[in-house]
Parts: structure tokens; sequence; C-alpha cells
């Protein structure tokens, strides 16, 4: 999920470690949403990628139509919430993205979501340490999601949302392990596998996309919203994470 132009697509193939989606310098997003199924150690990893739907500043509601009807039937294990990390400010926008969201799927989605900050290898603003950064901007964007989500005070210490960074450029840097690094030296697609796989396995339920979903409380007044990336599992934990990490490691090697 995420606006245009965000990465959300490239994030995708960054994951798989194949160019699974089409990227283009001169098109910011796909036209549709896409699945794309993979099958290995006896299950199967679907990954839907989705354009973005913000436009002229709003979220255009036949978007998220699209989008919703082509979820139908299928269940949301995981959800990426993209943006950039060299976007500095939160605004309004924002706030309706995430109020729009928590609309049409309830907030038990973002019991299943994951912050994700592309655009990660850049050096901060105003002489701040790049951890701090990244922590100020992620928080930021947070308390958004917070608010938006109409958590009680009760409900956020249990259900955090936890915030990834990536960079999917080939210009990203590596370690000795020939491993993707961010300024800070962590290896950042393991890092993200492992949180997709304990936001995918933790104790909430995934959210089936069914009929009464996509109509809504309210047929005639839908709320906008963000498009979603979205990863669908069907595995436990364990079988998941060796999966994620052999399949990783093969591709990047």
């Amino acid at each position: 999920m995420g606006k245009g132009g965000v990465g959300k697509s490239s994030t995708v193939n960054s994951i798989l470690g194949e160019r699974a989606v089409s990227v283009s310098a001169f098109q910011s997003d796909i036209p549709r949403p896409v699945m794309v199924s993979r099958e290995r150690s006896g299950f199967t990893l679907n990954i839907i990628d989705t354009p973005g739907i913000v436009e002229g500043g709003y979220v255009n509601d036949q978007a998220l139509e699209l989008i919703k009807r082509f979820l139908l039937n299928k269940t949301i294990d995981v959800l990426l919430y993209v943006d950039r990390l060299d976007s500095y400010r939160v605004d309004n926008l924002d706030r309706q993205i995430v109020k729009a969201i928590t609309e049409s799927f309830g907030k038990e989605i973002w019991r299943k979501g994951i912050l994700v900050l592309t655009h990660a290898q850049l050096t901060p603003p105003d002489f701040l340490i790049y951890d701090d950064f990244f922590a100020r901007r992620s928080e930021a964007l947070l308390k958004v999601v917070e608010s938006g989500a109409r958590f009680n005070k009760r409900e956020i210490p249990g259900h955090a949302v936890p915030a990834v960074l990536v960079e999917n450029s080939s210009r990203c840097s590596k370690n000795d392990s020939d491993e993707k690094i961010l300024p800070n030296g962590t290896a950042w697609i393991p890092n993200i596998v492992e949180t997709i796989t304990k936001v995918a396995t933790n104790e909430s339920q995934s959210i089936l996309v069914d009929q009464k979903l996509i109509d809504g409380p309210n047929a005639n007044e839908r709320g906008k919203v963000f498009i979603p990336v979205i990863l669908a599992f069907q595995v436990s934990y364990q079988t998941c994470f060796t999966f994620f990490l052999t399949y990783l490691y093969r591709c990047d090697k």
C-alpha cells in the first residue's frame, strides 16, 4: 500500500530476489493489481502489488473499489504500508489515507501492518544521526496510524506497528556477505523478511476480504484509501522464515 512512485513494486522485486513486477522510470505505478505467486518448501507465497491511488491530492474511490474486488475471497496476512524515508513531512493527506484504510478494511488491518520506508540510503538533514532521523520519521507516521486506526491508549502498546527501512537501488552498499546494507550497517532484506514473518504469524487474525467487507457498513459512502502491497502467507512461522532466507540468498548470489 502506498502513494505512486514510493517504491512498492521495487520492494516486491527485492523481496523475491527477481524482477517479478515491471518497474519503469517513466511510469510511477502499475495500472492494476498484480499477484505474484511462488511455491517452495511446500507452501505458496502470494504477493499482491497494487497501484497508488492518490490523484490530485485525494484518494481515488474507483481505484479502491478495483483493488478491493481484486482481493475478494483472499486473505491479508501482512500489509506493507509504504512511504519514503526522505519525505520529511506528515500532512493531511496521510491522515486521509489512514482513515480511509481503516474505514475500508477495519482497524484490525493495522495489527497486520508494517511501515516500510524506502529510499533509505540517504544522509539525514540538519546533522541528525541516521537512526535518530529514522526514529523521528517513523514516529510521525505511526502517530497518524494510531490516530486514524482509532486505537485507544491501552491498545497501542500491545499492537505497535513495526517500521523497517528499504533501499531498492542497485547503488545500495553491500557488506562482505554481499548483502545490501543501510548507512547504519543493517542488512535490510533479512530484516524485512524477519519482520514480515513475525507479523504474519502474530496472534492477530488475518483479514478475509469477503463481500460484506467490500460493500462496507454503508455501500453508498465508501471511504477513500491507499492501495496495498499485500503479502498472503499460507505457512507456519518456521517454514516461512526458512523459505524466505533460503530463497533470497540464492537469488542474491
